[in-house]
């Protein structure tokens, strides 16, 4: 069995002392290659697991930023396709107050009529954002689009959007004078007179939809920029409890290697009284 080499009490001395300054250079360049003093429980186990938190809670509320950018999407293709819906239905009023001024045959203007309700109805019907249209019905049963945005991370806080029917036949008091094809008969004026209160109150029911809608636009907007703010702040938490000053670290590095060399040189000369002895022959 070989046996241990026994050292001096001055060379072990020295060699802990260098194997400690290894241990510390062997850290200070962890920090400087991650960037980190904190790189698992066992630098600091409070810090680590704090800052995991952090992390933990800055992602999960990213994850809802996604889908309140998503349901802002939404809305914008609702309030695009009211916005065309308006301008179709202010057209088939000019066409309706042109049949009003038609003394003879007025089936030209009820075919134009006819073909803008068609646009409408395909309009609204395209307005929707990843299966999501909130100015079409949500199923066959009748039942309005519904959205929910969930603002926190266990989605107990959310914002449940509603739509409404913007076809034809449900828009305003008397859709069925907004209906293709409907048999509206511009021949008698009293109809041209239903028909131009239908699309009047159409537009009004499109005016209050929109009102609506650019008012949830603007709640989401606002928890957005909120769960903006709150993921750096949090991310920035997580920072200060883990991050390593570069300065610092540079410094102690510098100082370290110093230490190291002199280390070295201390252990040398302490061997120097072990080799003394070789002089004897």
């Amino acid at each position: 069995m070989a046996k241990e080499v026994t050292l001096t009490a001055s060379m072990r001395s020295n060699l802990i002392s260098l194997q400690q300054t290894q241990s510390l250079l062997n850290r200070t360049q962890e920090r400087l290659a991650t960037g980190k003093k904190v790189n698992s429980a066992l630098d600091n186990p409070l810090n680590f697991f704090a800052a995991a938190a952090h992390m933990q809670r800055a992602s999960d509320l990213t994850a809802r930023k996604d889908g309140m950018g998503e349901a802002i999407q939404a809305i914008k293709a609702a309030s695009n396709g009211i916005e065309g819906i308006k301008t179709l239905l202010e057209s088939a009023r000019g066409l309706v107050e042109a049949a009003r001024s038609e003394s003879g045959d007025r089936a030209t203007t009820e075919a134009q009529y006819n073909t803008v309700m068609a646009q409408i109805y395909q309009l609204a019907r395209d307005s929707g954002y990843k299966g999501t249209n909130f100015i079409v019905n949500g199923s066959t049963s009748g039942s309005n689009t519904t959205l929910d945005v969930l603002f926190n991370e266990d989605g107990s806080n959310f914002l449940r959007l509603v739509g409404f029917n913007g076809l034809n036949s449900e828009l305003g008091t008397s859709g069925s004078y907004l209906m293709t094809n409907a048999g509206t008969g511009f021949s008698a004026v009293s109809i041209l007179n239903a028909v131009a209160a239908a699309i009047t109150s159409a537009i009004a029911e499109l005016q209050t939809e929109a009102s609506r809608l650019a008012s949830n636009l603007s709640i989401i907007n606002a928890r957005l920029e909120f769960t903006t703010q709150m993921v750096n702040t949090l991310k920035e938490g997580a920072d200060k409890l883990t991050l390593a000053d570069m300065n610092e670290e540079g410094a102690n590095m510098l100082m370290l290697q110093t230490r190291n060399q002199l280390g070295v040189t201390s252990l040398s000369l302490a061997s120097q009284a072990a080799q003394s002895i070789l002089r004897l022959f």
